[in-house]
């Protein structure tokens, strides 16, 4: 059975169901409707209709109003039949007498279906049981709905079909449609936050000659005019630090980043962050403007600074939020002389705590094991991690009293890290040296320095550069916090799926 028959129904059953619909369809033909309609001017949205209401108390009318939306629930009673219409703003109840629209008029709603969209005119007025309810004196079919919408108390029960056929959950699911549509209500508050603030927002290129500016498998693509293999971008960094270079101060770009990675509850290949440069400012420059974007975002969005996630775990953001060392962090998880022990001792501690430590495995990367796996999952509450070794951060500045940790935080929250910011580097001489470690350290047979290293950067810093503090925020990640969403696929619009043919 195909997916799209999946609506609480039988293919049978569907296919019933559709027939008797395209019988419909064909007697409005008849009688000289046409089930796929045209505009319906002048409407206005449910909520401002309910807003406006003049009508207090029963028995009382109000103005006319004009409304259009999908048709979610009819109950017939002999000559009236009572119905409720859904447009983005919410839903109101409607009441069809057949004395007041006419014979015709009312033999053509009873005929209409759950989840057919209409236009409505007519007075508001309030029932015995107090509902705002519009008295239908106009009904016009703007579109017939030939599949049936999931079953009412059920709606899509297949979690993965919900992705698939995000119209239908956003029909059916009322948390979905809040959830999602307070995403776009949250970008467009980062954005005024950010003009406010004086940054200028840009575009860079997302197809580019490098896969620059952070540490991640790319998706490649081919430029048939350049004869020239390209790749989605993994990072704007590279391209926005040399606005700085150019003289535009404060900056920040709002987009899509691509990596050719996993997917999991927290990670999509196609995700939304927002990068954003300050020329003279530092990591504690990028400290003060997450804080204040956060905390000002959730204000106007969800009105409150403490997120409820269910089962009892609140995230409060209320200011200040703790700031601790990454080295001090993996002290709480790997007990106290973890880096006063051999290295050798700490290959041996970690695997007794379940840690994943192959051979060969670099003692950098055994601390970064420790760190991710046991620290950073616990970082609930806001959390500044602070002086991260600077093997992990080649594109940060040192920091003044040991040049072996780099000037940066990474923001945890929630279990997971949601902004990373520098105080970045700004010296041509040590980011060249840096790019060539990394180079050598991860280079693969037949790879070369000029396809790995981004030259053009680097002739850019060479032209002087500002001291800027910069930060990455992961879109997804904070709207997942703002929203209670515990997967990434919930904030998304049309998460990325495993191709149907795959399955």
């Amino acid at each position: 059975m195909s997916d799209e028959n999946q609506n609480n129904f039988s293919e049978p059953e569907m296919n019933s169901l559709m027939q008797q619909r395209m019988i419909k369809v064909e007697e409005l033909r008849q009688a000289g409707i046409d089930p796929f309609g045209h505009a319906f001017a002048d409407t206005q949205m449910i909520s401002v209709v309910r807003e406006n209401a003049t009508p207090t108390a029963e028995g009382e009318v109000g103005e006319n109003v004009t409304v259009a939306g999908r048709l979610m629930a009819k109950r017939g009673m002999g000559k009236s039949i009572f119905a409720d219409i859904k447009d983005s703003s919410g839903r109101i109840q409607l009441f069809v007498g057949k004395s007041e629209i006419g014979d015709d008029e009312f033999a053509m709603f009873k005929k209409l279906d759950i989840g057919d969209i209409i236009g409505i005119s007519g007075p508001t007025f309030i029932t015995r049981m107090g509902e705002l309810t519009i008295r239908v004196k106009q009904c016009t079919l703007l579109s017939k709905s030939l599949r049936p919408l999931p079953e009412k108390f059920h709606g899509l029960q297949d979690v993965e079909q919900r992705y698939r056929q995000r119209y239908l959950d956003l029909i059916t699911n009322e948390e979905s449609f809040r959830v999602l549509q307070l995403r776009s209500r949250i970008l467009a508050e980062i954005r005024n936050f950010m003009n406010e603030r004086g940054f200028m927002e840009v575009e860079t290129p997302m197809l580019q000659p490098l896969a620059g500016g952070a540490a991640a498998n790319p998706f490649k693509t081919y430029y048939e005019a350049l004869s020239s293999e390209m790749y989605m971008r993994i990072a704007p960094e590279l391209y926005l630090k040399r606005l700085l270079v150019g003289g535009f101060e404060k900056v920040y770009e709002l987009n899509r980043n691509f990596r050719n990675e996993g997917m999991d509850r927290r990670h999509n290949p196609e995700f939304t962050m927002m990068e954003v440069y300050q020329a003279y400012g530092d990591c504690r420059t990028m400290m003060e403007l997450i804080e204040s974007l956060v905390t000002t975002v959730a204000i106007k969005t969800v009105g409150t600074l403490k997120i409820d996630h269910g089962n009892g775990k609140i995230i409060d953001l209320t200011l200040p939020w703790r700031r601790a060392t990454y080295n001090e962090l993996c002290e709480e998880k790997g007990g106290k002389d973890w880096f006063s022990i051999t290295p050798a001792e700490r290959i041996e501690r970690g695997r007794k705590m379940g840690l994943d430590i192959p051979e060969g495995m670099s003692d950098l990367d055994v601390t970064n094991e420790l760190y991710e796996k046991m620290v950073e999952p616990t970082l609930i509450q806001p959390t500044f991690v602070c002086r991260l070794p600077v093997e992990l951060l080649p594109l940060a500045k040192g920091c003044p009293d040991d040049p072996a940790y780099v000037d940066v935080f990474e923001l945890g929250i929630n279990g997971v890290e949601v902004a990373p910011a520098y105080s970045e580097l700004n010296d041509p001489i040590l980011q060249r040296k840096r790019f060539m470690e990394q180079f050598e350290k991860s280079k693969q047979p037949g790879d070369k320095v000029e396809d790995k290293v981004d030259e053009e950067f680097l002739t850019a810093l060479e032209y002087g550069m500002p001291p800027a503090g910069g930060m990455g925020i992961g879109i997804d990640r904070l709207v997942m916090i703002l929203t209670g969403a515990e997967t990434i696929r919930d904030v998304l619009l049309f998460p990325q799926m495993r191709l149907k043919r795959q399955q």
